[in-house]
């Protein structure tokens, strides 16, 4: 069997040769001195699978090679190999369709072996979906998804291919669009449909709390444990695990999880008696794990693990034709749901939500929706009903991180130190619904974003806070 072909762009040629070298006995190694001669040997050799490409170079550097190579072969995987302390080159390189980088000096040829591996592994798959794309076109929107894009013909798509398989997929893209509808598709679509699907939300939980949520434990663990209790790992035997916000569980969690993967084995707190649980695992994030691994931060052992295939769930203003249809199909639903009279929306509406950037994605779009419906007054929903927010182009209020439970600077500043206690936000509080809201809202203003004690303030428990704020779409 012929051995794969990749290619080494180095302007250093003992650098080069070497790795050539080291890889030959793998792989069929070609080599460039700059880009130039790269997107030649590239353009020659159609069957080349990898290009392994240094960032400094003379002429082109690496980044431009990688997005150059990629438009010619969109399958061809790409490593980047940069400096120490090059992060932002890297997450740049990532962006023009890099697979993965590596920090210099390499000397462990084990683990650039890996990585190439893994590199090659998802080109085969985009080779897979591109050779037979009319294939795996799917019948219909799979689970609850709306919209006929292009950009989300190839989510559909992608989904249609890997559900089948046992990979654990890793979902990225921001708040609010839709990954977790693209896990449960993927689930539903699978050879485990009928087994459970078990999901849990990382960000929420304290490192304590988030491993007894995963692991179980036995009575008598930990203060307050009157009984046994199976965790995720257990109750999500012959499904599929989906943990939204994988980004967020800390070292010690990490190192727990990536052995459970391995394994598929795991003891419940305060056991000592191993188990097993045969799931299938699918996260989810929207943070940037490529960067969080180069600074350290996140374990790169258990990125690869969750990384075997990579859904990017994109953004709603890149895919703004959808609009339309997922607000209508918000407004069925609402107007089912409450028996109001809102049939449509007049055009002068929908050049207004058409026009929004919607940060918040098709969360926030559904909780505009949502508003707009229950205050309508009549069949047809007309400019005076979108909020007045998105008809001035402004941003929702307010957005709170999920990693610290602050605040975000851009969209709520901190009192400063000097005054104790900070003015309260002001919230129009037009139906019950508001008023709950604009209470919760201000609330955690007075406390500075600290959800337990605003908390505390209302009378109320922290889970119910953080049920709230994932319910409006507030991050």
């Amino acid at each position: 069997m012929a051995k794969p072909k990749i290619l080494i762009a180095d302007d250093e040629r003992p650098t080069r040769d070497v790795m050539a070298r080291m890889l030959s006995a793998k792989y069929e190694c070609l080599t460039a001195a700059d880009a130039t001669e790269a997107q030649q040997i590239i353009v020659a050799t159609p069957d080349l699978m990898l290009l392994l490409t240094d960032y400094k170079m003379p002429g082109k550097n690496g980044v431009e090679l990688i997005r150059e190579a990629k438009s010619a072969n969109p399958a061809l995987a790409a490593i980047l190999i940069t400096a120490f302390g090059e992060i932002d080159l890297a997450v740049e390189a990532m962006k023009e369709g890099a697979d993965d980088f590596i920090t210099k000096p390499i000397t462990n040829i084990a683990s650039l072996e890996l990585r190439i591996a893994k590199a090659l592994e998802k080109a085969a798959l985009r080779r897979s979906l591109e050779e037979n794309a009319d294939d795996h076109v799917p019948s219909k929107t799979p689970g609850s998804f709306t919209g006929n894009s292009e950009t989300m013909r190839r989510v559909y798509a992608l989904i249609d291919k890997v559900a089948p398989s046992n990979a654990s997929v890793l979902i990225e893209g921001p708040s609010g669009s839709g990954k977790e509808l693209a896990a449960r598709a993927l689930h539903d679509a699978s050879q485990r449909a009928n087994g459970p699907f078990v999901a849990l939300e990382c960000s929420s939980l304290a490192p304590s709390l988030l491993e007894t949520e995963l692991f179980g434990s036995v009575k008598g663990a930990y203060t307050d444990s009157i009984a046994d209790r199976a965790g995720c790992f257990e109750t999500a035997d012959g499904g599929t695990l989906f943990l939204d916000e994988i980004g967020e569980i800390d070292q010690n969690i990490q190192v727990k999880l990536l052995r459970v993967l391995e394994t598929k084995s795991f003891q419940r707190v305060g056991e000592s008696k191993i188990r097993k649980s045969d799931f299938r695992l699918i996260s989810a994030t929207n943070r940037n794990l490529a960067k969080l691994v180069a600074e350290g931060k996140f374990r790169e052992d258990l990125y690869y693990r969750l990384n075997v295939i990579d859904l990017r769930m994109p953004a709603l203003k890149d895919h703004p034709e959808d609009i339309r249809p997922i607000a209508t199909k918000f407004l069925r639903q609402f107007a089912k749901q409450c028996g109001c009279a809102a049939k449509e929306f007049d055009e002068a509406a929908m050049k207004a939500l058409e026009a929004y950037d919607w940060p918040g994605n098709v969360r926030q779009l559904r909780n505009a929706i949502e508003k707009m419906v229950v205050l309508s007054s009549g069949p047809t929903l007309t400019l005076d009903d979108v909020p007045e927010e998105i008809r001035a182009g402004r941003p929702p209020l307010p957005i709170l991180s999920a990693r610290t439970d602050m605040p975000c600077a851009q969209t709520l500043e901190r009192a400063p130190a000097a005054s104790p206690s900070p003015e309260p936000m002001t919230v129009a509080a037009s139906t019950l619904a508001d008023s709950e809201r604009a209470a919760i809202l201000s609330a955690l203003a007075e406390c500075g974003g600290n959800k337990s004690k605003a908390a505390a303030k209302l009378g109320i428990s922290r889970r119910t806070i953080h049920r709230k704020l994932n319910a409006w779409g507030i991050k």
